[in-house]
């Protein structure tokens, strides 16, 4: 398998709901297919980012329930792994009077690994004497290790391990821009009408937007109240907008990730493809443009992280919009699509991510509206000099400074976060 197949397997697929809580729906669902006897108990275990991004977003066919706890414990339910991230779609109303039950009977809970290095969804299921357990660890599907009744029947190798499913990240990490845009190049038939096919998805969750009072709605009675141009950049906007707005409000429409994030890939999608459609771009162009975005949002991450401190949708999809609105105008044009990067960071670094939540829209219209401009200064010849802040000597060197100021300088924004949500819920563990 070449490494641009690597990615999309891992980190560009389907997802119906908010990733994080779906994970550890997934990871439920994978433990009860070991699970003998109907479900008793319930606990699960997630690192802080998880945590964050599942408490205040809704769970699709929960009743309108927020919380890595409902999503898992549906999923426990469904038991059916072979259904990955789209498992939510497998419940029945039965199945959600059953989990509120458990729920109300408190053989549920959820704590905080607060010191797990990364991502990390641990769930252990019983039924009676019997017991079952599933990890995931470095992705949002990548199970490390399954048990059944305390014995190992599944253990996988890391990040670091040789031969392990995540191996082509060290490949990945190791490669400069140049070589990230070579894949672009290089996509096959079947790479370009999986990519059509994810902009068909993000496509039709937008349509569903239109009819939540959510972001989008907003920008489009701005518009005609005249104090926003009906033009590319707020069509970009609005279109971006409105999918983000329908899936944090849990309707049941799958998307397509980038980097198994669903609003990353909302940004990587459709803001390509919108910018591409208004420029008149060839839809190959735009589908390579969007494949590009693809890799680079899965390099940036290898350096700050799966679940970082800041925004993905800005520092990660936000800064690959922008590089492939670049390609849609001119090719691998190193210096221009480095001047993009560049941008970005100079704009948006230090953006932080509060959690997966209604909110996540306005960021990603800040997002797109910076990758725009990102791209059309650097088009223009625009950007900002080496000694600028974070920007770096190279491109990569600003990518590296960036990983650095998310784990080493905003080391504690995440206990922070924590805390401040704990708070709000009354140390309720709903997250």
């Amino acid at each position: 398998m070449n490494l641009f197949k690597e990615i999309t397997a891992h980190e560009v697929y389907p997802a119906l709901g908010c990733t994080e809580p779906i994970a550890c729906a997934f990871a439920a669902t994978t433990a009860a297919a070991e699970l003998e006897g109907p479900l008793e108990k319930l606990i699960l275990e997630v690192d802080r980012g998880t945590y964050k991004n599942g408490a205040a977003v809704k769970v699709p066919h929960s009743g309108g329930k927020k919380g890595n706890l409902i999503a898992a414990l549906l999923g426990a339910l469904v038991a059916r792994p072979d259904a990955r991230l789209e498992v939510l779609g497998h419940v029945t109303d039965s199945i959600r009077r059953d989990a509120d039950r458990l729920i109300a009977s408190g053989a549920c809970t959820i704590t905080c690994i607060e010191d797990a290095p990364g991502f990390r969804v641990a769930v252990q299921l019983s039924s009676g004497p019997r017991s079952a357990r599933c990890v995931l660890a470095e992705g949002h599907t990548h199970v490390e290790l399954i048990e059944r009744d305390g014995q190992v029947i599944h253990q996988s190798a890391g990040r670091g391990g040789r031969g392990g499913d995540l191996a082509y990240r060290n490949d990945l990490k190791k490669l400069d821009f140049a070589g990230l845009f070579s894949m672009a190049d290089r996509l096959d038939d079947d790479d370009m009408a999986y990519l059509k096919k994810g902009v068909a998805m993000n496509r039709s969750m937008a349509g569903f937007g239109r009819k939540i009072n959510g972001t989008a709605i907003q920008l489009l009675k701005m518009k005609d109240e005249g104090f926003l141009a009906d033009d590319i950049f707020f069509r970009t906007k609005v279109s971006v907008a409105s999918a983000v707005d329908a899936r944090m409000a849990g309707i049941s429409q799958p998307v397509m990730t980038s980097g198994g994030s669903g609003n990353q890939g909302i940004v990587a999608f459709l803001t390509l493809d919108s910018v591409g459609r208004s420029l008149d771009i060839p839809e190959e162009t735009i589908l390579r443009s969007i494949g590009a975005a693809h890799v680079i949002n899965s390099y940036i991450k290898c350096f700050v992280g799966e679940l970082a401190v800041i925004c993905g949708c800005a520092m990660a999809a936000g800064i690959a919009a922008a590089a492939g609105i670049v390609y849609q105008k001119k090719g691998a044009a190193l210096p221009e699509i480095s001047l993009a990067v560049n941008n970005v960071i100079s704009d948006l670094g230090g953006l932080i991510c509060d959690g997966a939540k209604p909110g996540c829209a306005m960021k990603t219209v800040t997002s797109v509206d910076s990758a725009m401009r990102s791209a059309f200064m650097a088009l223009g010849g625009y950007g900002p000099e080496s000694d600028e802040g974070v920007v770096g000597m190279t491109v990569e060197d600003s990518i590296r400074n960036l990983g650095r100021i998310t784990l080493e300088g905003m080391f504690e924004v995440d206990p922070t976060l924590l805390d401040i949500i704990r708070t709000k819920s009354g140390g309720s563990g709903k997250a």
